[in-house]
């Protein structure tokens, strides 16, 4: 986004990490919940370990609100169900992927999928979230009328053959 956010909130992540059973992939990694404030622990923290499969704390976002994106945060609040959408990065190190980021804006968390290699899910919305966005849609928005644009007429003469200018071909 070219313009500065005009409001703002700070939201953790956890992510699963489940074994898979592949002979291709180890394990499955997916972000399952968003926190409604960011812990004060280190990113990738062992939340819970159950059996084969361990929740981590993948550390914290800010998801910025726009006033050019109302529509579809109005749009993504209207499905009764609002998500929010994650996207991990693939990354070298102790960690295969870091959290690069946490949007409310569906055509944002798409254009995320572009570049192949992120890992982008959906998450549901907690309320606190979906409280400040509905503030900020009641806010910000302005409903703008649909004006379909009408073709120009083509003009033939303006593609015929023309002369050249000494008046011999």
């Amino acid at each position: 986004m070219s313009a500065a956010p005009l409001s703002q909130i700070v939201v953790g992540v956890v992510v699963e990490r489940r074994k898979a059973d592949s002979p291709w992939i180890d394990f499955l990694w997916r972000p399952v919940g968003i926190l409604p404030d960011a812990p004060d622990m280190a990113a990738w923290s062992v939340l819970r370990e159950e059996g084969e499969t361990v929740l981590f704390y993948a550390g914290s976002r800010i998801i910025e609100f726009h006033r050019s994106e109302t529509a579809r945060y109005r749009d993504n609040l209207a499905t009764g169900e609002p998500m929010l959408w994650v996207v991990l990065s693939p990354a070298e190190g102790e960690w295969p992927y870091t959290l690069a980021a946490v949007t409310a804006d569906p055509a944002e968390g798409e254009a995320f999928t572009e570049a192949g290699a992120n890992l982008v899910e959906t998450v549901a919305m907690p309320d606190v979230v979906r409280e400040a966005v509905e503030n900020f849609v009641a806010e910000h928005h302005v409903e703008r009328e649909f004006v379909k644009r009408k073709r120009d007429r083509a003009n033939p003469e303006a593609l015929a053959r023309r002369q050249p200018e000494g008046g011999q071909e």
